[in-house]
């Protein structure tokens, strides 16, 4: 059984969005995304300061079982992206919600979370 964390936001394409505060947003793969995907091998990151449109492609996930596409859960300026899964893509399969995040987003002020599900709508397409 996944975990899904109530404090996050999700989409439909199993990314999650943790808000850290202003309009700097925290993004990543949820745990149910990885499971289903197996050991990760290697992860394309979004580009620092590349501007992210919701729903376009913006980096890559390959493990042993796929390669699958990682979308942008909101749309915005990428201020940060987590380097260490260069060398440690794994970290996605052990802490997907923790050392597994994947990029950190500036939204832009017309943002609204309206678009994406709650941890318990998450749920229940993940049944």
């Amino acid at each position: 059984m996944s975990t899904t964390p109530n404090h996050l936001f999700y989409t439909k394409e199993h990314e999650w969005v943790e808000s850290l505060g202003g309009n700097r947003y925290r993004i990543g793969i949820t745990d149910y995304a990885q499971s289903a995907l197996g050991d990760i091998v290697y992860i394309q990151l979004p580009k620092m300061d590349s501007e992210l449109t919701a729903g376009s492609v913006c980096g890559e996930v390959e493990s042993t079982k796929s390669v699958s596409e990682i979308y942008a859960p909101i749309s915005g300026r990428v201020v940060a992206v987590n380097q260490s899964l260069d060398k440690t893509p794994e970290s996605m399969n052990q802490d997907a919600y923790g050392a597994g995040w994947i990029a950190e987003i500036e939204a832009g002020s017309n943002f609204d979370q309206s678009a994406l599900m709650s941890a318990a709508q998450y749920q229940e397409i993940t049944a």
